[in-house]
């Protein structure tokens, strides 16, 4: 918007009217940079303290103390400098931090075994109806001349009061009552959660079983993830983490808008390029969510992985062809169209793959006994990478051009193969047997100990 780039970055605003600038770099600005990172930079920081906080004071108050947080942050609609703007942007990346760690987790140990990837990968799909309803408000903002921007920032106080709300009326998850001791709350929480007719006595047992386990770990469970027989976890709880980071995301998700500037677009008409791509990842995440315990998660992520490879590439070749390697030259009508609508073949890739399916696999693969300790690790590498992409992205695009979408394509096709050689299938294991899974896996069986017994396939279409 003019009026936020006239009152906050005036040499943005300057680049856009120079004709001769090159494209790659109208938006290249560390002062930018640091207030898009410095909310990734501050939920890598919380997420290490969130996974302490969501274990010894539940999942639920984890998701209240996030919601406090980030309604102070939306606050910042009243900024009068960057700084205020950055302290704001500082406060939504520690809420964000906490609500991001606990919320998965929540998901997962409430749901029932057969539908636990749908279940779960309904944190992403309504993740994305925020960033949808955020580009609504951004667009009809863009049409306020002075005091647009404060719209687009003050509203988010409304979803941040939902959080606080439904985190107040909603019971915590049947384990977290267990690991606190609070035995009978915990029956009562899993009878309102199965009903009241659901026989829960089996699912209980299981469940206090493994939070007997888990006290007697009850401590230095980060320390824990350094030893052989949970060598598995630690490996998959950073790969995971760093693949998501470097499908790309950053760039084609986050930037949309400014890409969809740098190939011609009004400031408008590139915010709603970004609406057509919000629709088109909510419709793919839904469609991954139907699909995630029909085929399995690796399916969707070979499926993911192909569509991203060669929608990456597309954009590389179009970019270099069209806009050169100075950024000099304008892209014809026709081919701007068609970035648009490759960035839309990319959401479908990344929605249906690494964007739910991350949060699936990281909030279900693990033990209780290091399942929070694996999250908090996850939630800062995840932190700390986008901190880093979204600090450099700007600056990369003006230096590599081009290349930037052809480096990432690179990463889609490693992390595709690691996910064909190291990624066990999850499909359908309740979350209690977890520890079965690993000790069938090919290669990962010979650091973890002997699964107690098989793993049990829940009903369910195969």
């Amino acid at each position: 918007m003019e009026s936020f780039l006239e009152a906050f970055f005036p040499e943005i605003l300057r680049k856009m009217s120079n004709a001769q600038q090159d494209a790659y770099c109208i938006f290249d600005s560390q002062v930018l940079n640091a207030f898009v990172s410095s909310f990734y930079l501050a939920g890598m920081l919380s997420s290490l303290l969130a996974g302490h906080v969501t274990r010894t004071l539940g999942r639920k108050n984890s998701m209240l103390i996030g919601g406090l947080l980030f309604f102070a942050g939306a606050l910042n609609f009243t900024a009068v400098n960057i700084s205020m703007l950055i302290i704001g942007r500082v406060l939504l990346g520690v809420g964000v931090g906490f609500t991001s760690l606990s919320a998965p987790v929540y998901l997962a140990e409430i749901a029932p075994a057969r539908w636990r990837g749908a279940f779960t990968s309904t944190f992403h799909f309504f993740l994305n109806v925020g960033f949808f309803m955020a580009d609504l408000v951004n667009y009809g903002a863009t049409t306020i001349p002075r005091w647009g921007w404060r719209l687009s920032l003050g509203v988010g106080i409304f979803p941040a009061a939902i959080i606080v709300v439904g985190a107040a009326m909603i019971p915590d998850t049947p384990n977290s009552l267990v690991l606190s001791g609070k035995l009978d709350e915990a029956r009562a929480s899993l009878r309102r959660i199965r009903g009241p007719a659901a026989d829960i006595d089996a699912e209980l047992k299981d469940i206090v079983q493994a939070a007997e386990e888990d006290k007697r770990y009850s401590s230095g469970a980060l320390r824990r993830l350094g030893r052989r027989e949970y060598r598995p976890h630690l490996v998959m709880a950073v790969a995971m983490t760093v693949f998501l980071e470097m499908t790309g995301v950053t760039v084609v998700s986050i930037f949309t808008p400014l890409l969809f500037y740098t190939v011609g677009f009004t400031s408008q008409k590139a915010i709603l390029g970004s609406i057509i791509t919000d629709i088109v990842s909510l419709v793919s995440i839904a469609a991954a969510a139907v699909a995630v315990d029909r085929y399995g998660r690796r399916s969707l992520f070979f499926l993911g992985g192909v569509v991203l490879v060669l929608s990456l590439v597309a954009m590389a070749c179009i970019f270099g062809v069209q806009l050169g390697t100075d950024g000099g030259a304008a892209m014809s009508r026709g081919y701007a169209a068609t970035v648009v609508a490759l960035v839309c073949l990319y959401t479908v890739g990344f929605g249906v793959s690494w964007g739910p399916l991350s949060w699936v696999v990281t909030s279900e693969i693990f033990p209780l006994e290091v399942r929070t300790a694996t999250l908090g690790l996850s939630g800062a590498i995840s932190g700390l990478l986008a901190f880093a992409q979204s600090q450099s992205f700007l600056e990369m695009l003006c230096r590599f051009k081009y290349g930037t979408f052809a480096y990432y394509a690179g990463w889609v096709v490693v992390m595709t193969a690691f996910v064909a050689v190291f990624l066990p299938e999850t499909k359908g294991v309740p979350i209690e047997s977890m520890g079965a899974v690993w000790a069938q896996h090919w290669y990962w069986k010979r650091f973890v100990k002997p699964a107690p017994a098989p793993v049990k396939q829940a009903d369910g279409p195969a």
